[in-house]
C-alpha cells in the first residue's frame, strides 16, 4: 500500500475508535494512544501508520468481543501478530 492509502484507512479506523468511544465512553484506546499518532500526521513515516493501524485495529477488535465474541478475537489476535511483525520492520530499519 502506499502511504496515502495507509493513512486514509488510518483514518478510518480512527472514525470507527471515535464512533466507540461515544456509544462507550468506558472504552480505553489506551495503546493506541500512547503511540501519539493520527491520521492528520502526514508527516509521520509510512511504518509509524502502518503500526498505529494494527494497533488501533487490535484495540477496536477486542471493544467488539461484546458483540461476537469468536470472530472479533481472531481478528484481534492476527492484528495483535501483525502489529509485532511491523514493529520488528521498524526496528530494522
Amino acid at each position: 500500500m502506499h502511504k496515502e492509502e495507509l493513512i486514509n484507512l488510518h483514518q478510518m479506523l480512527y472514525d470507527v475508535k471515535d464512533y466507540f468511544e461515544e456509544i462507550n465512553p468506558d472504552l480505553k484506546f489506551s495503546q493506541y494512544g500512547a503511540l501519539k499518532i493520527t491520521p492528520s500526521q502526514q508527516h509521520k513515516s509510512k511504518m509509524e501508520h502502518k503500526y498505529a493501524i494494527f494497533v488501533l485495529g487490535n484495540e477496536i477488535a477486542n471493544a467488539m468481543r461484546e458483540v461476537d465474541y469468536s470472530s472479533s478475537s481472531r481478528i484481534s489476535a492476527r492484528m495483535k501478530e501483525l502489529a509485532d511483525k511491523t514493529l520488528k520492520e521498524m526496528d530494522c530499519s
